[in-house]
């Protein structure tokens, strides 16, 4: 097993861990979580050895191998099947001698020992060489890569795709003990359901870091949860660990407010009797009893992020028309014959594969590429606020938030003002000041939507928004969407954000765009069609009875949402006092309720198949 005991470390002249202790079982899948900056990251760089512990000791069974995520390689220029093998030094190292025996036998520097070619054949088969490129191929593209990529050098692909490469290079090296830190980013929704496949069927030990809670629960049976300097450990997947956290925060905040309780009438004694000599040594003993009080931490429930994006004043309606428009790059046509309408209050999620055009798609819509034909008409209010990663590359590094909202925010947000709005994204103190260059993938992301925020757009249209984000971000940003009173048009594999946001879908696919009448769970369910749902046939009266049951479910379904709605809005209105005495409450109570609608739409499920093998039967 791996096992971390007593870990301390500092970062400058801060404790990172504090006495640190965790331990994963062999064949545990563990999710690692935490806020941005509480050092998931560190933890798996002590795990590889990279980082050695100031006190404290890291073991590992000798026989383990081990494999990570690469986060920063040179640009290479082998081509990306070559660059994904490479990550099974074992089995480059016999192709090596096999080339080597081969080429001396050939060019007659030595004879063939057929004994030493039997051996390396062997071995060549025995580290799956004969498959090996069949698999590096499987890999490449259950992450999105086309065939005509493989033979593309590393160097030529843009970051994001260097980093699933990266990725593919891990899961191809053999190993006992895998890390992957924040995998799916950069990831669109079909390669993060691919990825959660092959991470299930993994046989070793698995250490992930991820701020995508529906990825986490379908991979991980453990969550270590970094906090003070300390890793906490609960069984089963992130909503498991929601609950669990939850309970402990109640009992946590109940110990803690009779402790204050007893901690006040110990001190009104010890004020009102101090003076009287008859009672000097009672007090004294008080006195002694609070000092060695040992008082319960102060459940600190209060999200770090307490933000909203500005509504537009005025809005357009329809606010966006696509009309018979071409899409895309200079003479690179990449949808056609696009008609499409953004009203007011429009929620749409935008589902597609890979390279299916979704970006080209709210790109154009942002105003960022103009139709190679027909035409895109904006209302006359209609401001535009659009969020993608490119954008957090062209923040000018030089100049810290304040300085941002300076040149971009509207004049009101001046003074304590602007300091209160950028306290509320996470900029607070000197994380206000300080330049952008300074800052990390999440917190330019951060910085990124706050100008965009403030800026009252008619459209919000994100493409994916939640990369580098941690958790409580990712909450947040659910709940400041939901109260946003425009139109939303957003881009995500993040699925329990499409789910909490956005009420219809746009499925872009073989060069256009269309209505997806289905949910999200149909478009994600792999035995499920993913195009427009044909005539169903007529069903026996056998059948009727799943059909009534499945009714009363998504009756259910949607109780249960209003449910976890109702909760998140008094959760985003509570004051800072109501939210630290309830949030144990609402929270297990949220968690309760997706647990339950889970199980409902599990039953619904159940039933469809029923239903699909009675049709399949006629």
């Amino acid at each position: 097993m791996l096992q971390l005991t007593d870990v301390t470390l500092h970062r400058g002249d801060k404790p990172l861990f504090d006495h640190l202790s965790f331990t994963a079982h062999a064949g545990q899948v563990v999710g690692v979580v935490g806020r941005n900056g509480i050092g998931k990251s560190t933890l798996l760089d002590v795990v590889r050895g990279v980082v050695t512990p100031e006190e404290g000791e890291m073991r590992l069974p000798d026989a383990w191998r081990l494999a990570w995520m690469a986060q920063d390689v040179e640009p290479s220029q082998r081509g990306a099947l070559d660059f994904v093998l490479d990550g099974d030094a074992r089995l480059r190292h016999i192709e090596g001698e096999l080339r080597r025996v081969q080429d001396a036998v050939a060019t007659g520097e030595e004879e063939a020992d057929g004994r030493a070619l039997a051996r390396l054949y062997s071995d060549y088969e025995d580290a799956g060489g004969y498959e090996s490129r069949a698999r590096a191929g499987e890999i490449l593209s259950g992450l999105g890569f086309g065939k005509e990529d493989f033979q593309t050098a590393h160097a030529v692909f843009s970051g994001g795709w260097r980093i699933r490469l990266h990725l593919a290079r891990a899961l191809m090296t053999p190993s006992d003990l895998l890390l992957l830190d924040e995998p799916t980013n950069h990831l669109d929704l079909e390669a993060t359901l691919w990825l959660e496949s092959w991470l299930r069927k993994y046989q070793g030990t698995l250490l992930v870091i991820a701020h995508d809670r529906d990825f986490l629960d379908r991979v991980v049976d453990k969550i270590a949860h970094i906090e003070n300097g300390q890793a906490t450990t609960y069984s089963g997947n992130y909503t498991a660990f929601e609950r669990q956290r939850a309970d402990a925060l109640e009992r946590q905040a109940t110990l803690h407010n009779k402790q204050q309780r007893h901690i006040a009438h110990l001190r009104q004694f010890v004020d009102r009797f101090r003076a009287k000599a008859s009672k000097a040594r009672q007090a004294q003993s008080r006195l002694k009893a609070l000092e060695r009080m040992d008082e319960v931490a102060a459940v600190h429930a209060e999200s770090p992020y307490r933000f909203a994006f500005a509504n537009p004043k005025k809005i357009s309606n329809p606010t966006l028309s696509v009309n018979g428009a071409t899409l895309g790059y200079g003479a690179e046509q990449v949808l056609a014959n696009v008609t499409l309408r953004v009203y007011p209050h429009d929620r749409i999620g935008v589902l597609g594969v890979n390279g299916a055009g979704k970006t080209t798609l709210l790109r154009t819509l942002a105003g960022e590429l103009a139709p190679l034909d027909g035409e895109l008409v904006a209302g006359r209010h209609a401001a535009v606020g659009y969020f993608a990663q490119h954008q957090l590359e062209s923040l000018d590094l030089s100049l810290s938030p304040q300085e941002h909202l300076d040149e971009r925010a509207p004049a009101l947000l001046r003074g304590q003002r602007q300091l209160d709005y950028l306290g509320g994204w996470g900029f607070r103190g000197d994380d206000a000041k300080r330049p952008a260059r300074t800052f990390s993938g999440g917190e330019k992301a951060r910085l990124v939507l706050a100008l965009i925020a403030c800026q009252e757009p008619a459209v919000l249209v994100l493409d994916e928004p939640t990369n580098h984000l941690d958790l409580e971000m990712r909450e947040a940003l659910a709940i400041a969407l939901q109260s946003y009173q425009g139109a939303l048009l957003l881009v995500s594999h993040d699925r329990h954000l499409l789910r909490r946001c956005v009420d219809d879908f746009w499925l872009v696919e073989a060069g256009g765009v269309t209505r997806y009448r289905q949910d999200l769970d149909a478009y994600t369910a792999p035995r499920r069609t993913r195009t427009k749902r044909r005539k169903a046939p007529p069903r026996r009266p056998g059948t009727r009875l799943l059909e009534r049951e499945q009714h009363a479910l998504e009756e259910r379904i949607e109780q249960l949402d209003r449910k976890v709605r109702e909760i998140d809005h008094r959760l985003a209105a509570a004051t800072a006092a109501t939210r630290h005495e309830r949030f144990a409450v609402l929270a297990r109570e949220r968690a309760e309720a997706l647990d339950a609608k889970g199980q409902c739409e599990n039953a619904w499920l159940a039933a469809q198949e029923q239903l699909d093998q009675a049709a399949t039967a006629d």
